[in-house]
């Protein structure tokens, strides 16, 4: 996929819609989940951050809430079911099948979702301490 360029020219199509903070946001949720399942979460970041970064502040999103947000997608993306790629790790190390690990990752899943939206909704949850220790 790297030697292609389709995480790229993914995510120069989402940064060209011209979408608000929210709309380009939720693009970039759905996007991010969608490569949750077929990449690992460094794998994502590296082919993609270099070509989203300059849409992300163009579109005045904070840098730091940015990096935060990034981190609790990639991470909602690598338990996406039915493929994500924590998944497999999760079953080598249980030993369980893939459908039941599947449902089972559901809850995290809606959990880092509802966890996403509060991120969005509540901004300060993230650059609270920042703005603190930046005096």
């Amino acid at each position: 996929m790297g030697y292609m360029g389709l995480p790229r020219h993914l995510a120069e199509w989402i940064g060209s819609l011209g979408l608000g903070q929210f709309g380009l946001l939720f693009g970039l949720m759905i996007f991010f989940i969608i490569l949750g399942c077929f990449l690992d979460g460094i794998s994502m970041v590296v082919l993609t951050i270099a070509v989203i970064q300059p849409t992300v502040v163009a579109a005045g999103i904070d840098l730091i809430w940015f990096g935060v947000f990034l981190v609790v997608v990639v991470e909602m993306a690598q338990i996406t079911p039915p493929v994500g790629f924590n998944l497999f790790v999760i079953q080598g190390m249980t030993g369980k099948q893939l459908p039941w690990i599947a449902r089972t990752a559901m809850i995290p899943f809606a959990l880092m979702m509802c966890a996403s939206g509060l991120l969005y909704v509540f901004p300060a949850i993230i650059t609270w301490l920042p703005q603190h220790m930046a005096g």
